[in-house]
């Protein structure tokens, strides 16, 4: 692919599932790719399997050193690095503020320290990942289904400001994939996720075509856009619908039931 052979690419939370899946891809199409990762192990070891970059740390600071290891300037910018905390209203403040930090502020403060560089050349590339939470909502998991809302509308944000000075943005809203955040979200995921939950793989793919098409929303799950569709045009109806997954979910729990 013309636009990314050569391109010189970040990938936040790359030490495995979607973050991993997007390095090997990028790497495979030509990128010269830096693998972040909190965890130094593995983004060293994906790195070292693709011939890219390790650079381990926060993902809200990366830019600067990557930048750097990449010879001074980043073509695409995936801001993939996420966290998913169940709980409602009850859940600790640490875990609202830590959703917020990692799944919105690293987003923020990535595009602050890109778009500088970006709109002065006229052009750059932020891809997102989002989570169909983000597009509809995750039940059982306020923290996220919130924040991920936020990480949308910031990246519609970014585009619809800046895409006429040559940024191009993309938000990646896969429903289930077989990642170690599914496994996480307990029988609320088994319910709602796992029956179609993808591999990585198949999301690196969608964010590939994505990029090819110049598309805002990559939906690696098609459906997603049918049932986006319906919760803005019969709200209540939707939201029927998600209360009796939720209604779903309290009755097996009650009940001892294996959830899914």
């Amino acid at each position: 692919m013309d636009t990314v052979r050569g391109a010189r690419v970040v990938v936040t939370g790359a030490g495995g599932g979607i973050g991993a899946a997007l390095a090997r891809r990028f790497a495979a199409e030509g990128a010269r790719v830096v693998v972040n990762d909190l965890d130094a192990a593995k983004a060293a070891s994906v790195a070292g399997e693709i011939g890219g970059i390790a650079v381990p740390g926060d993902a809200s600071g990366v830019v600067p050193e990557a930048r750097e290891a990449l010879g001074g300037t980043i073509d695409i910018f995936c801001a993939n690095a996420g966290v998913g905390h169940s709980g409602g209203p009850e859940a600790d403040d640490l875990l609202w503020e830590r959703s917020w930090d990692v799944n919105v502020m690293a987003h923020v403060r990535a595009a602050r320290a890109l778009l500088p560089e970006w709109l002065e050349r006229g052009s750059g590339r932020f891809v997102a990942t989002v989570s169909a939470a983000g597009l509809l909502t995750m039940v059982g998991s306020a923290p996220y289904s919130v924040t991920k809302h936020a990480a949308l509308s910031f990246a519609e944000w970014l585009s619809a400001t800046y895409r006429h000075r040559g940024i191009s943005v993309h938000a990646v809203c896969p429903q289930g994939v077989r990642t170690d955040m599914l496994d996480a979200t307990g029988d609320a995921g088994d319910l709602v996720l796992a029956p179609t939950a993808i591999e990585p793989e198949e999301v690196a793919d969608a964010v590939l075509k994505g990029i090819a098409d110049e598309r805002f929303l990559v939906l690696p799950h098609p459906e997603v856009g049918r049932y986006y569709a319906a919760r803005a045009t019969d709200t209540d109806r939707w939201l029927d619908g998600i209360n009796r997954v939720q209604r779903t979910l309290e009755e097996q729990r009650a009940a001892g039931q294996p959830v899914g």
